[in-house]
């Protein structure tokens, strides 16, 4: 389960990005490509018309505190970000990161990332290589079960495919 991310660009944001900043409230009720296209725009603007898939969007403390709107993780997803780095996490967003298929994991050292650095995310051990500077920071690995969620594309479709797996039991 050890599968290292490509190597994608940083994109670091301070404290509190809530989720109104992710997924602006007033796109709502558009779809999610309309969604993304305005993920952080209140912060920075050519976020989303400039990262790329394999980028890593790196935070302090508290990222996506705030509403339980999914879709604020769901546009990071849509737009190719790799990978979320943050000190700490609003838990809703968190949970709803994984549940859709987005690595999100702590790591107290974001202060070793600048933004457009190049990094890789070993999700199953937590190194997070940043080639840039040429350093490696620590950040918590996440649990086998949970990444085999995420290879799977998420909770739905990792249901699905426990589901229709014959060795299935009611009892796993």
């Amino acid at each position: 389960m050890g599968e290292t991310l490509k190597y994608g660009r940083a994109y670091v944001f301070g404290d509190s990005v809530n989720t109104d900043a992710l997924a602006p409230g007033s796109y709502m009720k558009h779809p999610i490509a309309t969604i993304a296209s305005h993920c952080l725009e209140s912060v920075d603007p050519s976020f989303a018309s400039a990262v790329r898939p394999g980028d890593v969007v790196v935070a302090g403390k508290g990222f996506g505190i705030g509403s339980s709107r999914e879709q604020a993780a769901e546009a990071l997803k849509h737009l190719g970000v790799a990978a979320v780095l943050a000190r700490s996490f609003g838990g809703i967003f968190y949970r709803n990161a994984l549940n859709l298929g987005l690595p999100a994991l702590v790591c107290a050292e974001v202060e070793g990332i600048a933004s457009g650095d190049l990094v890789h995310v070993d999700a199953a051990t937590g190194v997070v290589h940043n080639s840039t500077r040429g350093t490696r920071l620590s950040a918590a690995p996440l649990p086998s079960f949970l990444l085999a969620m995420i290879a799977d594309g998420g909770l739905v479709p990792h249901l699905e495919k426990r589901l229709a797996s014959p060795r299935v039991s009611a009892q796993s």
